[in-house]
């Protein structure tokens, strides 16, 4: 039973993981730029849901649905002031300016709610369901969890390949050149992946802090890295790939914690390590040819 728990934890994780990492790979995807500030948009939707239910009482719904306009509103902003201007800028510029976005959220973070970690509640209750006896639980936490990664990941496969925007999104992605001479808006679309990708970064931040309390202006520092991991180790640019990087990468961490909890990192970055060397595309990723 215990090797049975551990899975039911690790698929939970991984379902945290793969909603961060669908924000990641839609992004790269479209604008081929790995915006490393994604993990702390998640810290500012967990902190804003946290406020909307602790402070002002409002309905866990409502706090959820807060916290994902303004992360999509800060996502956008985000792309606006400092990506926007380096649309033509060689990738190491993208890169840097990424990190910086990054520390500067967490130090405005550190400025305005402090360092003391937070008892975040969780929005779904503490409640579980107990089978085999009481010796298999799985919390409603967990259960909403694996629900919310899948309904997401099928929808998102729905509008990229139903929806118009989501059509102009697949263009941008194969050829930007090409899709503005068809009269695409490609900025517009560029900004549009980054709504979604930050309204993502929200539900995953309130889902993680549901299943581990605790909120603090590192909170997404380490779990958009390792998301980043599990969209690297799916197929970076996959939506399928990216849901089943992260929910693999969860089941990896948790049974490396229930070996040797001070190894457990060290297993999950060893994972990109390897992914790198033996299958660089992921699991579900494509070779794609540059032409010349």
């Amino acid at each position: 039973m215990s090797i049975l728990n551990n899975l039911i934890n690790g698929i939970s994780l991984g379902s945290v993981y793969a909603i961060i990492a669908l924000g990641y790979t839609m992004v790269y995807g479209i604008a081929k730029m790995l915006n490393f500030a994604h993990g702390d948009v998640i810290m500012v939707g967990a902190y804003v849901c946290f406020f909307a239910t602790g402070q002002f009482g409002l309905p866990p719904l409502v706090g959820v649905l807060l916290a994902m306009v303004v992360c999509t509103v800060l996502g956008m902003v985000i792309e606006r002031l400092a990506y926007k201007p380096l649309r033509q800028a060689p990738s190491l510029a993208v890169l840097i300016t990424a990190i910086g976005v990054s520390y500067f959220l967490q130090n405005s973070a550190l400025l305005l709610w402090k360092s003391d970690p937070k008892v975040f509640t969780s929005v779904v209750g503490n409640g579980s369901v107990k089978l085999f006896g009481g010796q298999l639980t799985i919390t409603h936490v967990a259960i909403v969890t694996v629900l919310a990664c899948v309904v997401i990941m099928l929808a998102l496969t729905w509008f990229t390949g139903r929806t118009k925007m989501g059509k102009a999104m697949r263009a941008c992605s194969e050829d930007k050149a090409a899709a503005q001479l068809m009269g695409i808006d490609v900025d517009r679309t560029i900004s549009m992946t980054f709504a979604i990708g930050s309204a993502l970064a929200a539900i995953a931040g309130v889902l993680l802090c549901s299943t581990y309390p605790s909120l603090m202006p590192t909170t997404g520092s380490l779990p958009g890295i390792k998301a980043f991991t599990a969209a690297v180790f799916g197929g970076i640019g996959s939506i399928p790939g990216a849901m089943l990087g992260g929910i693999l990468l969860g089941i990896i961490e948790i049974f490396a914690k229930a070996f040797n909890t001070n190894i457990s990192d060290a297993v999950v970055f060893a994972v990109l390590i390897v992914v790198l060397l033996v299958k660089p595309t992921g699991l579900l990723g494509k070779v794609v040819r540059e032409k010349v």
